[in-house]
């Protein structure tokens, strides 16, 4: 498998092309959500990020590039963020941060999560392993971080709970735009952010104190 799926484009412009297609994102981003992948055409995503539908062509061949290149734009974001972190550090504190990253990856791309998980059932069968690849690989980012705690003894964690708890938060950050109807009602972002934090520290401490030993927690 490919590390990157192609997407075609005629225009060789590569700074043109992210433009572009950072439009048609933006423009099918609202009509998937209202619409639908399946009810919503390319025209009507040509309009909406402001160009012909001869002009949309240019930048991809079919609408489910569109589609594609929303949920790898996700990706890309979290990569960029985690990666600008020093992993190596090892502590508490850089796990939080990057946690908190994450975080608020999910918060600006809250409307992009959702129209992914409620539309990649319509990628194609090339494209779907590429994305499901891909959202592993954000898994694998946070458990690089939890990783380096436990290399450097800030945690006592094995392989199949050091996966878990990226897993977990994996999902937490994503719960914050799929339950954003209800939690946006009593929590800020940064309020949610530390009181997940707090829980999932709590847990892990917990069961460093516990879990080992017996006890129940």
């Amino acid at each position: 498998m490919k590390d990157k799926r192609e997407v075609h484009a005629s225009v060789k412009d590569e700074r043109l092309v992210e433009k572009r297609r950072d439009q048609m994102i933006k423009g099918a981003v609202s009509l998937f959500k209202q619409k639908g992948f399946h009810r919503t055409t390319t025209r009507e995503i040509a309009k909406a990020a402001g160009f012909s539908i001869g002009t949309l062509y240019e930048y991809i061949r079919t609408k489910e590039d569109v589609l594609y290149l929303v949920c790898d734009r996700i990706y890309e974001q979290v990569r960029l963020e985690l990666e600008e972190l020093d992993v190596g550090e090892g502590t508490m504190e850089s796990l939080k941060l990057g946690i908190v990253h994450y975080f608020q990856v999910m918060d600006r791309m809250q409307d992009e999560v959702l129209v992914m998980y409620q539309e990649a059932k319509s990628l194609s069968k090339d494209a779907l392993p590429y994305v499901l690849k891909k959202e592993m690989e954000m898994v694998g980012m946070v458990e690089g971080l939890i990783q380096s705690c436990v290399d450097r003894g800030r945690l006592d964690l094995d392989s199949e709970r050091i996966h878990l708890l990226a897993q977990n938060v994996f999902v937490q950050g994503q719960m914050w735009g799929f339950r954003r109807w209800a939690l946006q009602k009593r929590f800020s972002l940064e309020d949610y952010m530390n009181l997940q934090i707090d829980l999932l520290f709590a847990g892990v401490i917990g069961y460093e104190t516990h879990g080992r030993t017996g006890g129940v927690i």
